[in-house]
């Protein structure tokens, strides 16, 4: 019997750490640009923070710091691998690290609705 390879748990946290970390670099020009607006001063800065207070630009906060904490609790994963030698038990590692992520950007979104 072949098993298809692509459903590995190794695979599966692969990919999913290589798309955080698209999502987190198609985000950066963003990021820059809010930076150029705070030196441009406060006004040039509010007005750019304003767009923020969309729905799906609230959504879409949501989604980035999802992909930071995945991105980041697959790379501690990466690092354990390499340096701890821990292999073991990757099915249960990878869905924590989903419901780690998933968790924080809850956390995020809920303080976002007080």
């Amino acid at each position: 019997m072949i098993r298809n390879p692509h459903l590995k748990p190794g695979f599966l946290a692969a990919m999913l750490h290589r798309l955080s970390g698209i999502a987190l670099a198609i985000f950066l020009p963003m990021h820059f640009v809010a930076l150029g607006m705070a030196l441009g001063g406060a006004d040039s800065l509010q007005s750019f923070l304003g767009v923020t207070h969309n729905g799906f630009v609230r959504v879409a906060e949501w989604g980035l710091v999802t992909a930071l904490g995945l991105h980041m609790a697959l790379g501690i994963r990466v690092l354990a691998i390499e340096f701890l030698a821990l292999r073991e038990r990757g099915a249960i590692v990878v869905s924590a690290c989903v419901a780690c992520s998933i968790t924080v950007g809850l956390l995020f979104l809920l303080n976002g609705m007080v």
